[in-house]
C-alpha cells in the first residue's frame, strides 16, 4: 500500500499572475488551455490569496513559490513585481514571491531589487526565452545589468531561478533555455543559490543533471515535467537526491491540477526517502 504524502510539502513553482497584464494572444492561449478545466479556480486564486491558500490546503501543499517576472514578450511590466509582493503580504510563511525587474529598463536594478526584497520578494526569476537574453550575457558585455542582478541576489541571499528548456509561447527564444548557459553564472557567483526550473525539459535534462552534480549552489526543479517521464528524462535522480525540488508549474498549458501533479510524483517508483526529500526537505536548504 502506498504511504500517505508527508506534511510540509513545498511546490516551488506555480504561476499565479495577473493575467489582465498579458498580451492578448498570450492571454487567449492560457485561457483556452484551461477552458472547461479549472479556469474559474485560477481566476479566484489570482484575485484572492485566500482562495489559493484554500486550494493548497485541499491538496496538501504547505508552501508555494509564485513565479513572476517582467517580460515584454508576455506583457508583464515592472509592476508585476509590486503585484506579487502585495499578494503575499502577511502570508510569507506559505507563499514565496519571485520576481525580477526589467534589466534593460531599470536604471538602478540593484536598488530596485533591494526595495522589493524589503517589501517581501524572496527569489529572482530569470526567463531567458521570454526576456530575450542569455543568462550569461554579462560575460560578453561586462556592463550588462544581469551582473548587478546576480551580485545583488548573492549579497541578499535571494535564490535565482532560471527557466531552462523550451517554451511554446509565441515569440519565445527557446535556444536561450539551454541550461549550459547557466554554467558561467554558477562559476562566477558561487554563493548564489541557483534553481534550474523544469530541469531543461525536454531537450536538456542531461545538462541540468550535470550542473546539479558539478555545482554545490545548483538545484533542479521538476516543474512542467509529467511525472511518468521522470524515469526516462532523469534516470539517476537518486544521485542528486538532495539537489532536486518539487514543482508543479500549475496552471501552465497542459499541466494537470495541483493535486494531480502531487499524486503523480508521489506514485513514482522511487525510494520514499528520496520522495520526502524532493517534496519537503530540500526546499529548506534553498529558502530562508
Amino acid at each position: 500500500m502506498e504511504s500517505p504524502r508527508p506534511a510540509g510539502v513545498t511546490d516551488v513553482h506555480i504561476h499565479i499572475q495577473p493575467w489582465e497584464h498579458l498580451r492578448p494572444g498570450v492571454d487567449r492561449m492560457l485561457r483556452e488551455s484551461r477552458a472547461g478545466d479549472d479556469l474559474h479556480l485560477i481566476e479566484r486564486c489570482q484575485a484572492d490569496p485566500g482562495a489559493l491558500l484554500a486550494e493548497m490546503d485541499r491538496c496538501g501543499v504547505a508552501r508555494a513559490g509564485l513565479i513572476n517576472y517582467t517580460s515584454r514578450l508576455m506583457g508583464f511590466g515592472d509592476d508585476v513585481n509590486d503585484w506579487v509582493v502585495a499578494y503575499v503580504r502577511g502570508r510569507a510563511d506559505r507563499l514565496i514571491a519571485f520576481g525580477c525587474p526589467d534589466p534593460a529598463r531599470t536604471g538602478d536594478v540593484s536598488g530596485r531589487i533591494e526595495a522589493l526584497a524589503g517589501a517581501g520578494l524572496r527569489g529572482i526569476k530569470i526567463h531567458p526565452p521570454h526576456m530575450e537574453f542569455s543568462p550569461n550575457a554579462y560575460t560578453a558585455e561586462p556592463e550588462h545589468p544581469l551582473a548587478k542582478i546576480y551580485e545583488t541576489a548573492q549579497r541578499l541571499g535571494l535564490p535565482v531561478m532560471f527557466h531552462t528548456g523550451t517554451s511554446a509561447f509565441p515569440g519565445a527564444r527557446s535556444r536561450l533555455g539551454d541550461p549550459m548557459l547557466v554554467d558561467d553564472v554558477a562559476v562566477d557567483f558561487p554563493e548564489m543559490k541557483i534553481i534550474l526550473a523544469h530541469a531543461g525539459r525536454p531537450l536538456w535534462p542531461e545538462a541540468s543533471f550535470f550542473l546539479a552534480r558539478r555545482h554545490p549552489n545548483v538545484w533542479l526543479d521538476l516543474s512542467g515535467i509529467p511525472a511518468r517521464r521522470i524515469p526516462q528524462l532523469l534516470p539517476r535522480l537518486d544521485v542528486i537526491g538532495t539537489k532536486v525540488l518539487y514543482g508543479s508549474d500549475w496552471p501552465g498549458p497542459g499541466v494537470p491540477s495541483m493535486e494531480a501533479c502531487l499524486e503523480g510524483f508521489w506514485s513514482l517508483a522511487l525510494p520514499e526517502k528520496l520522495k520526502t526529500a524532493l517534496f519537503v526537505e530540500n526546499s529548506r536548504a534553498v529558502f530562508r
